[in-house]
């Protein structure tokens, strides 16, 4: 009898980490002191984003000459990868350490495997994710989408993003990058940035916490559209760019891309 795997939970110092094997190997919670810094709620806390990330234009990708469908989840595009969809499995558990891996199946055309290594400190989590193919060559994309609460509930103020990006993509009326590169617009966002020295975002909620987002990727994605929360997406490749920006996973050169998010107490 197939058992559903259970949530794992890790610890260090204050913080609180609950992974979610069974829901796509999400984070549902990330506490630091007592303190949720993820909104609740099944399609939030962090998911991930593979084998690709944010939206596939018309669900269609090319490898070679071979072109693909792949289901349209956000009409008229397939959006976030199939990752956050299945079940992973956990390889390895310690009090601070933990990870796991998924393999690629339908409705993902390739076979290939995924990894994610948490690692948590007392002022940080370390995300490590990896595709490897099975055999054929594919293009892939991989990134995290963390909902970071705008308010974090105690009677402070809502949190301040800042950060510094060499460009802004273009967004056309379908959503997706119009192959433009502009200066960055005020928000709110829906939109892609180009950050060539790596991602590298501030979360400040005055008087009480900054949580600062890295990552050696040089996109981002930041959404803040809606009111509950803020979401700040280090990724692989922009959207769409299965097509425009293909980065192929070959049986010498997997994917790898990883993220710190480190903490500071401001109270």
């Amino acid at each position: 009898m197939h058992q559903t795997p259970q949530p794992v939970r890790l610890t260090a110092g204050d913080a609180e980490l609950t992974v979610r094997p069974d829901a796509g190997c999400g984070i549902s919670s990330l506490r630091v002191g007592g303190t949720e810094l993820l909104r609740q709620g099944p399609r939030y806390g962090s998911f991930v984003m593979v084998p690709w990330c944010g939206r596939t234009e018309n669900g269609r990708f090319r490898n070679g000459g071979v072109t693909h469908q792949l289901p349209v989840n956000a009409a008229p595009h397939a959006i976030h990868g199939t990752g956050r969809d299945g079940s992973w499995t956990r390889s390895t558990h310690g009090d601070g350490t933990a990870s796991f891996f998924h393999d690629l199946t339908d409705p993902w055309p390739y076979a290939g495997r995924v990894t994610q290594v948490f690692e948590l400190t007392e002022d940080e989590l370390r995300i490590t994710m990896g595709v490897e193919t099975a055999e054929e060559s594919f293009p892939a994309q991989a990134g995290w989408h963390p909902w970071f609460l705008r308010n974090l509930g105690q009677g402070g103020q809502d949190a301040v993003i800042d950060f510094t990006p060499g460009w802004q993509e273009e967004r056309g009326d379908n959503h997706l990058p119009t192959g433009h590169r502009i200066d960055p617009e005020p928000g709110p966002w829906d939109d892609c940035f180009g950050m060539p020295d790596g991602v590298d975002v501030a979360l400040t909620w005055p008087g009480e916490l900054r949580v600062r987002v890295t990552s050696p990727a040089e996109w981002l994605v930041v959404y803040d559209e809606q009111p509950e929360a803020i979401c700040v997406e280090p990724q692989s490749g922009p959207p769409n760019g299965l097509n425009t920006l293909p980065r192929l996973v070959t049986l010498i050169d997997p994917l790898e891309i990883t993220t710190v998010w480190a903490w500071e107490r401001l109270g």
